[in-house]
């Protein structure tokens, strides 16, 4: 009746159910030791209580291996739940980095905004130096012609007192 558990033969209606370790042969012995011999007298199989007592042994060896299947499946389990939490720990730790490189770039970027900023000033004062010196280079010159003027007329009378 349950000689496929004692076998560790699988049907096709465990292949979709998740791969279960088989327990030990070990397990096998004890259910094996557990049972208890047929009595001497022939009245007991005469009566069918050998077969009710081998039954009786098959569904002690059946529970058993279920209670081991049971054991496996807690077992699986509690390592899955173990490794789920170290890959949710796994992925804080690396949301936490993302949020730390998300604000390095956040950084930058008022940085390079700053910089921008910056440079513009520098490139309106820039403007009005030279702007400034195109001012005083115009008025230079104007001096410039002015001496030249003033230089021209020196230059006359003192032509002008050495013809005279």
């Amino acid at each position: 009746m349950f000689e496929r558990f004692k076998r560790g033969d699988t049907s096709h209606e465990d292949a979709g159910v998740m791969e279960q370790e088989r327990p030990d042969t070990n397990s096998e012995n004890v259910a094996e030791q557990v049972r208890i011999p047929e009595p001497p007298s022939s009245s007991g199989s005469d009566i069918g209580i050998s077969e009710l007592m081998s039954k009786r042994a098959k569904l002690e060896e059946a529970i058993d291996y279920v209670g081991l299947m049971i054991k496996n499946l807690k077992d699986k389990r509690t390592k899955l739940e173990k490794e789920i939490e170290d890959e949710s720990v796994d992925i804080k730790n690396l949301k936490e980095k993302l949020a730390k490189v998300g604000e390095y770039i956040d950084e930058e970027n008022r940085g390079i905004r700053d910089l921008s900023n910056k440079r513009a000033q520098v490139e309106r004062e820039a403007d009005e130096v030279g702007s400034l010196i195109n001012n005083l280079r115009s008025k230079l010159a104007n001096i410039d012609s002015i001496i030249d003027g003033e230089a021209n007329k020196v230059k006359n009378i003192k032509d002008s007192r050495s013809k005279a």
